[in-house]
């Protein structure tokens, strides 16, 4: 749910000459930001695809305070929640909820429904993290409520409620919430969504002891997130793909998995997602150990 800059105000400089300025510096300048915030925008990006978060940070810190600087809400509202996502990467939840303040604290700007919705979701994920349902389920809402009918985000709306249920062992709810939002995903040629309600969906029938069913739906979330290229989903899927074949007695597929997580993880400098793939490769090898 990363939104991206989009370099509208590029029109400043065409709109600046046709005016004849005063100051013929005013949409040089303008335009010269612009381009930069952009650029800045461009290197977060590719930090994060390399795993140097705080240099993507302070690349969509920068994008921000640009954007900022020309009253650009669309820029204002993408950088804002790209440096959040970043920080709670990063586990810094505090300076997260910060980030989106320049989004939902502002009175002067307004902002878009979508962006709005969009920002109320992250808040929701950043309590789904640190275990706070109860002002999770608050935020999606909000979230629900900012969006309205035929929302972009339906997908993204619909995957959280599914993993609010999970988290409360609401199995049933949980599958229903990520049914739909496989629906709307599909609807919608959400890749990223489509592949997080799979995952969902494969989480649930692992919960549920159904190894079989969890490994059709992971196995499709996996291709997808090779697609889309997000190393951490597809560490996850990795995982749980481990988990699905561990519930199915084939210890040896299993560690196969949780190995295959582990150099995902260690390439992508996840070094959580690097100590829970060892440690369940530790638990295959002492479960074996044990059965000699």
């Amino acid at each position: 749910m990363t939104g991206r800059l989009l370099p509208a105000l590029l029109l400043l400089l065409a709109a600046g000459c046709a005016q004849n300025s005063q100051n013929p510096q005013t949409p040089v300048t303008s335009a010269a930001r612009q381009a930069a915030a952009i650029e800045a925008n461009r290197k977060g990006e590719a930090y994060v695809r390399h795993g140097e978060l705080e240099n993507a940070a302070r690349s969509y810190a920068e994008a921000l305070r640009l954007s900022q600087s020309l009253e650009d809400a669309e820029g204002i509202a993408a950088n804002a929640i790209n440096l959040s996502i970043v920080r709670q990467r990063q586990g810094r939840f505090s300076d997260a909820r910060a980030a989106l303040g320049a989004l939902t604290e502002s009175r002067n700007l307004r902002f878009s429904p979508v962006r709005q919705a969009e920002a109320a979701l992250r808040q929701a994920l950043l309590d789904l993290d640190e275990r706070k349902f109860g002002t999770a389920e608050e935020w999606v809402t909000k979230a629900a409520g900012h969006c309205g009918e035929r929302c972009p985000l339906a997908g993204a709306i619909h995957n959280v409620r599914a993993q609010l249920s999970l988290q409360a062992g609401r199995l049933d709810a949980a599958a229903t919430s990520a049914r739909a939002a496989l629906a709307a995903s599909r609807s919608a040629s959400d890749r990223a969504e489509t592949a997080n309600a799979m995952r969902i969906l494969g989480v649930t029938a692992l919960r549920s002891g159904d190894a079989a069913a969890a490994r059709s739906q992971l196995e499709q979330a996996l291709a997808l997130d090779r697609e889309i290229g997000a190393p951490r989903k597809i560490a996850f899927d990795l995982v749980a793909l481990g988990r699905a074949a561990a519930l199915g007695g084939d210890r040896d597929g299993a560690r196969a998995y949780y190995a295959r997580a582990m150099a995902v993880s260690e390439a992508d400098r996840d070094n959580a997602g690097v100590a829970e793939a060892r440690a369940l490769m530790d638990s295959v090898d002492k479960a074996a150990a044990i059965g000699k």
